[in-house]
């Protein structure tokens, strides 16, 4: 599978383009998508959109922006340097989703992505933080004091950004989303690098945990079956990996999960009995087992690689 279709909200919010015909009432009241329909665009042509952006959307700029196809992506890296360098006219952004792109307009395992700590330094007042792509990307351990919400989607995310993850200072943190991937795209995190955000040592607030995407999804669950971090969780999600029964029957025999409001497997390997436990085994919880995957000759595969 692949990422073939656009997010139509963000930061709950909806989203408008850039240049579209009509400014909102209240150009706060939505979510702004920056991209060029050239795939082969300049970095001149991206920076008089971001130009006329902030003249739409007026002083301070807007409140959340999704950053799509800039121009050569597959080439040219995520256009961090021009946001950062406008960072004193985008004063307002709280919420930002750099590098949405579907497979059409760059595959995800090419997405040019960079260092994103001067994001996080340039803009304090963040509170939601979406990267898309993981080649190239990195992330040096920074403290963040107003970030709730910090996901990475990636075909494969390699273990040094968990690892800088679980070293980040991030108080505020409610929601983190690790899209893990397969070894094949740099995929090659384990449950061991997961161990700091697992023990509950880091991420002081988190109560949203999604671990997805993940080809190590088991070794993940059987990790999960006994972190501490699990006891203050809402929200679990090992969804769109290969779950196998492996890691279901470790999570059965674990600690106890009656205390989540959601439960996310879905994209797994599981029997249909074994699917039907789940849900029976934690009454009161929102087990989502749908999308059951069949395993090919090969092996088991996760929703999102290339």
């Amino acid at each position: 599978m692949t990422i073939s279709s656009k997010i139509s909200t963000f930061a709950g919010l909806p989203i408008v383009a850039w240049d579209a015909d009509e400014t909102p009432d209240d150009p706060t009241a939505v979510a702004w998508r920056l991209e060029l329909e050239e795939f082969d665009a300049s970095e001149a042509e991206f920076e008089a959109a971001l130009e006329a952006l902030l003249k739409r959307t007026g002083e301070g700029g807007p409140v959340a922006l999704i950053v799509g196809e800039w121009g050569e992506s597959y080439e040219r890296t995520m256009p961090r340097d021009l946001l950062v360098r406008n960072a004193p006219r985008l004063s307002r952004l709280r919420s930002l989703f750099a590098a949405e792109l579907t497979f059409e307009q760059c595959e995800i395992s090419w997405i040019k992505q960079t260092d994103i700590t001067p994001l996080l330094e340039a803009f304090p007042q963040l509170e939601r933080l979406w990267v898309r792509g993981a080649e190239g990307l990195e992330l040096k351990p920074v403290r963040h004091e107003a970030l709730r919400e910090l996901a990475f989607e990636s075909g494969g995310l390699p273990a040094e950004i968990v690892r800088a993850v679980a070293a980040c200072d991030f108080p505020a943190l409610t929601h983190l989303e690790l899209w893990l991937g397969v070894d094949n795209y740099g995929g090659d995190a384990r449950a061991d690098d997961l161990a700091p955000i697992l023990s509950g040592r880091s991420l002081p607030a988190l109560t949203s945990l999604a671990i997805r995407n993940a080809e190590i999804a088991d070794e993940v669950a059987e990790a999960l079956a006994a972190a501490p971090v699990v006891a203050r969780l809402t929200r679990l999600d090992l969804s769109m990996g290969a779950l196998s029964e492996t890691g279901a029957e470790a999570l059965l025999a674990g600690q106890p999960l009656t205390h989540l409001e959601t439960l996310d497997l879905h994209h797994h390997f599981l029997s249909e009995d074994l699917a039907a436990r789940l849900a029976d085994e934690f009454p009161g919880v929102r087990v989502d087992v749908s999308d059951r995957q069949e395993e090919e000759e090969w092996g088991r595969y996760t929703a999102v690689s290339e």
